[in-house]
């Protein structure tokens, strides 16, 4: 397994980029959509609703990878590409969290009474990034 470095970590963590998110379809071609993203315990994190593509394609095949890009600077980014977990434990809270960070809401102004949320946690296997040499 690899992990995330600190500069790496905070880049994902503290600023409000969003990530791309590439799960596989059944035929195994890839399906990405643009996610809110956060680190928890190491694990790079997103939050979707069963049912939808990204959370069936998780369901049947757990790979993973999530490209986030600094928008003011695209040759600033990181890859995480791992295992997916998919828990519903803590994805409300997850979801408010992400639009206080995205939108500047205290709760996810979308959120319809019969979606139930899901938190995707993804094991970092494989983490690279670009422009963080010249960081002190």
């Amino acid at each position: 397994m690899s992990q995330l470095d600190e500069k790496q970590r905070k880049f994902v963590d503290e600023n409000p980029y969003v990530g791309i998110a590439t799960t596989l379809r059944a035929d195994g071609s890839p399906h990405s959509t643009v996610v809110w993203v956060e680190v928890e315990n190491g694990k790079v994190s997103f939050n979707t609703a069963r049912g939808r593509v990204k959370e069936r394609n998780l369901a049947r095949d757990p790979r993973a990878s999530l490209l986030v890009i600094d928008p003011n600077n695209p040759y600033k980014w990181v890859s995480i590409s791992g295992p997916a977990a998919l828990t519903e434990e803590g994805a409300d809270p997850q979801i408010d969290k992400l639009a206080k960070k995205y939108i500047g809401k205290d709760e996810y102004p979308w959120h319809s009474p019969d979606e139930q949320r899901v938190k995707v946690l993804i094991e970092p296997e494989k983490v690279s990034s670009s422009g963080f040499d010249d960081e002190q």
